[in-house]
């Protein structure tokens, strides 16, 4: 069977699809010339390497041969420029099952990944355009071997996946800062390559490479053979970090200073002007929202101009099309990505007071919902309550039914709590079919959690996730004894 996986660090450039694929290279969002190779060692050196080649046949090693390889467009100094001298002496990639390097824990046992995460390693921010959780990974902020033990990292990175890989999702992996101190061993790279198996890639929709560089060659050497096409195209390299703007909301990614600082000087480097946004430019004006508006704008905005009414519209109208039994009986409803054209014609109706036509797709109807929900001018759970919400894994068993109720019968605006239990009262249909349609309280608390409440500056740290999520999931078990019917 065909294995397809790329990890984190691994899945860097897959520069050219496998001899059967008859596609254009993996998509840019450079123009093509940004991406000339500039070799700096001979390529046979990596060709005939027994981990890149083993078994390969004359045709393949031709192929090999002719890739195009992506190079970075100012080499910094620090990043792995000894790499191929690792490649030489790297030891053949064993298949058998007893090759793994490094065990992992039962299922059932909990570690403690404080001192993996205490790097900000990796995040979890919000959604992307699309409608998909955002995964960062920066290498900058990966430590040396000595000072983390990269067992444990692979361990976490999966930790962190495995909330998210069940729904659609995106990673960013900003490459600046790998270097000869702290990159990861061929080894640890076969290891993490062989762990993260079929279900970190399904859903995985799209790999954004920030900064590639000559690791990106050699590594893709290593692995090419066991990486398929179809997860190739998932792939798109950014060599300016202004490329991501037409996919993610930069200021939601926090952006780590080195990786900005490093942007810049390419820019300069090779006389490129990161174009304006319309918020930047000097001739930018604020419009007032239309007085149709639903999506990102506060809920006192849309009762004020909705004739009263507590439910925004656009909520009442998708519940009530998800509350069909065909819908709620979708597998994996509230896990799945809509057509991007299709969702912003359809907000962009609804802001514009015109009817709105779910053309009969629930995904559209999941998708409408959640971004809803994320778009609001403030949480549905308010500013005023993140800090609270975030306390809620440290509160005793015994005291979290208490907890909540105090938070969300005392402390919720009115408004946010009839919002919030018309929501969670239907979310609790779509739980009564989770046979069919998969999405039990956790699954809903992954997907809903980061939509229902954000700190102020509008970044969802990875540390926060867990406790809201946690405090969502505990609210749909026990809705019907939160809220007052």
């Amino acid at each position: 069977m065909e294995a397809d996986y790329q990890p984190p660090f691994s899945s860097a450039r897959g520069l050219t699809a496998s001899h059967n694929d008859h596609e254009d290279p993996y998509p840019s969002l450079s123009d093509y010339h940004d991406y000339e190779p500039n070799l700096e060692f001979d390529d046979t050196e990596l060709q005939h390497s027994a981990v890149a080649t083993d078994g390969a046949t004359p045709e393949e090693e031709e192929e090999a041969s002719a890739l195009d390889y992506l190079e970075s467009p100012v080499s910094d100094g620090t990043i792995e420029e000894n790499f191929e001298e690792q490649l030489v002496g790297a030891p053949v990639v064993p298949t058998g099952e007893d090759s793994l390097a490094y065990s992992f824990p039962d299922d059932e046992e909990e570690e403690d990944y404080r001192d993996a995460a205490r790097h900000g390693i990796v995040d979890v921010v919000g959604d992307d355009a699309y409608g998909r959780k955002v995964v960062v990974v920066s290498a900058c902020k990966l430590p040396g071997g000595r000072e983390l033990d990269h067992a444990l990292l692979l361990r976490y990175l999966m930790y962190t996946l495995d909330k998210y890989v069940e729904q659609d999702y995106s990673l960013v992996y900003f490459h600046y800062g790998l270097t000869s101190k702290n990159k990861p061993s061929l080894s640890w790279l076969w290891q993490a390559y062989r762990a993260f198996d079929r279900k970190y890639k399904k859903n995985l929709k799209a790999l954004y490479l920030v900064h590639p560089t000559n690791f990106i060659r050699v590594v893709w050497q290593i692995f090419r053979a066991a990486i398929s096409a179809k997860f190739g195209r998932k792939i798109m390299y950014v060599n300016y970090l202004h490329e991501l703007k037409q996919h993610l909301d930069l200021d939601q990614l926090n952006i780590p200073q080195p990786v900005l600082e490093h942007d810049a000087r390419l820019l300069l480097k090779n006389n490129r002007v990161a174009p304006q946004s319309p918020a930047e430019a000097p001739s930018a004006t604020f419009h007032a929202p239309l007085e149709t508006q639903q999506f990102g704008v506060s809920l006192q905005f849309i009762k004020d101009h909705h004739g009263g009414e507590v439910i925004p519209p656009i909520v009442r109208q998708c519940v009530e099309f998800l509350s069909q039994p065909d819908a709620l009986e979708t597998e994996g409803l509230f896990r799945r990505s809509a057509s991007v054209a299709v969702l912003k014609e359809v907000r962009s109706r609804c802001n514009q007071g015109h009817p709105v036509d779910l053309q009969g797709d629930v995904h559209l109807a999941a998708v409408l919902l959640k971004t809803f929900l994320r778009e609001l001018e403030e949480p549905l759970l308010t500013f005023d309550l993140y800090d609270e919400v975030n306390q809620f894994q440290s509160v005793s068993k015994d005291e979290r039914p208490r907890y909540v109720k105090i938070l969300i019968l005392e402390k919720l605006p009115e408004d946010n709590y009839q919002v919030m239990k018309y929501i969670f009262q239907f979310l609790s249909k779509v739980m009564d079919r989770s046979d069919l349609n998969k999405m039990t309280s956790s699954n809903l608390a992954v997907v809903f959690g980061p939509n229902l409440v954000w700190a102020q500056t509008g970044q969802l740290s990875l540390s926060a996730i867990a406790p809201i999520n946690m405090f969502t999931d505990f609210v749909l078990v026990h809705q019907d004894q939160i809220f007052i019917i």
